[in-house]
């Protein structure tokens, strides 16, 4: 097996093979690529299934950005009645009324939707930008 070269990375595609020395650039330091503000941003690991049809699994790592204003669609990690969750937020009002509401939707049918309530202990305690996933 060859020797690698941790400080050197290349960009790989996906396609047809192409000479990987054209491509040859300094090191991806995940930090800089993933984090966009260091003070308000947190590492967290999946534990559940909750979320498997969005693609995300038990065992991968979120990078969660707690400066982040929360947006319909937005994958989050909740605080909810003591408890945290990874959920979508859904932003909505009540039918017939102007009173919003909010739902947290999970991406996996075997879970239902959990309605945030007046005088539910909630809060959006950051917003995923990344999953990093281990595939072997």
């Amino acid at each position: 097996m060859a020797e690698y070269d941790d400080k050197i990375q290349a960009f790989i595609h996906a396609g047809f093979p192409s000479p990987a020395n054209d491509y040859m650039t300094q090191a991806i330091d995940l930090n800089k690529e993933l984090v966009r503000h260091p003070a308000a941003t947190f590492y967290g690991r999946v534990v559940g299934d909750s979320m498997i049809d969005a693609g995300v699994e038990e065992g991968d790592i979120l990078v969660i950005d707690k400066s982040l204003e929360p947006q319909d669609g937005d994958m989050a990690v909740c605080f909810v009645d003591g408890e945290f969750t990874l959920k979508h937020l859904r932003f909505g009002t009540e039918p017939g009324s102007d009173r919003r509401r909010l739902t947290l939707v999970p991406a996996n049918d075997r879970y239902p939707c959990i309605e945030v309530e007046e005088g539910t202990d909630f809060k959006v305690w950051g917003v995923v930008t990344y999953v990093i996933k281990k595939i072997r």
